[in-house]
């Protein structure tokens, strides 16, 4: 191996390889130290004990996932050591609901230095909600990034929303369009509080932002760090709204039901292509027909 200074450690020594790390698994569960069963530590965890970055730790992982050493392995918990090779090995991971899947999904994201996230969505509630796993181990100590950027598309207050409407007539006395403005606008005031709480308890640079869209947003798209996207669809369904003194049946989405379906770069062409794609989609949004938003 030919050594230059991209995989020497500042300590002199060498930096570990993904296929360095994933020998030393691989060992530690011939040898028994890691039985069937067993629970793998986190990649924070493994991060720390190799001495080298969280994605190296994942390439290491998905070594042996395709060696069929893995089993249940997720985005939201760390694999566990096989009993014996799965069925089949180039299964993409099941996705889960909005609520279950995206916060261990942000914590993984808050753990890199410079944190970017970017997100298109009808309102923030799932984002608000799944923010509480990463602010948890900021504030415990578990992960310290340098800077969090986040951008943030909502739908504009000026134009006629897809949903929630009535479904009978029209949103004539404003209602229930008052109603999703008021979630709009609380829940992103909420989320851009805790976050630039950081500035001054952590000392972390923090840049929240927000643009709003001429249109209702049909999914939802979160994209972590550049490297992972994630896609939901939003399902038109009835639904009664409680609009204080009155209770009135319109068609709304569920966000926080939403599947999630996961997409990361280096994992397959067709995955990283999406990743790229879905990146210039939201930063041409942003840039050209995307307009200043103020949560009032």
């Amino acid at each position: 191996m030919v050594v230059t200074q991209e995989n020497v450690a500042v300590n002199g020594s060498r930096k570990l390889t993904p296929q360095d790390i994933a020998d030393t698994l691989r060992d530690r569960i011939r040898s028994g130290d890691l039985k069937p069963g067993d629970r793998l530590p986190t990649q924070a965890v493994l991060a720390e004990e190799f001495g080298v970055e969280r994605g190296t730790v994942r390439q290491a992982l998905k070594t042996l996932q395709s060696d069929g050493l893995l089993a249940n392995v997720s985005k939201g918990s760390p694999p566990r050591i096989a009993a014996e090779p799965p069925v089949s090995t180039s299964a993409g991971v099941e996705p889960q609901a909005s609520m279950v899947s995206l916060a261990p999904r942000l914590a993984d994201a808050f753990s890199e230095p410079q944190v970017r996230i970017d997100v298109v969505s009808y309102t923030a509630e799932t984002l608000m909600i799944a923010l509480g796993e990463p602010l948890r181990l900021i504030h415990g100590g578990d992960i310290r990034p340098e800077s969090i950027h986040l951008r943030i598309l909502l739908p504009s207050s000026d134009i006629t929303l897809a949903f929630p409407r009535p479904t009978q007539g029209q949103d004539d006395d404003g209602r229930v369009h008052e109603r999703w403005l008021a979630l709009r606008n609380t829940q992103g005031q909420v989320l851009r509080h805790n976050l630039r709480a950081l500035r001054s308890s952590h000392g972390i640079d923090v840049d929240v932002s927000f643009r709003a869209l001429p249109f209702t947003p049909p999914v939802k798209l979160y994209l972590l760090n550049g490297s992972e996207a994630l896609l939901g669809y939003y399902t038109v369904e009835r639904s009664v709204l409680d609009l204080g003194s009155a209770e009135m049946e319109a068609f709304d989405v569920a966000g926080l039901r939403s599947l999630l379906f996961s997409f990361e770069k280096g994992t397959a062409p067709r995955d990283t292509a999406f990743v790229e794609e879905s990146q210039k989609w939201f930063d041409a949004l942003w840039e050209t027909i995307a307009t200043e938003l103020t949560l009032s």
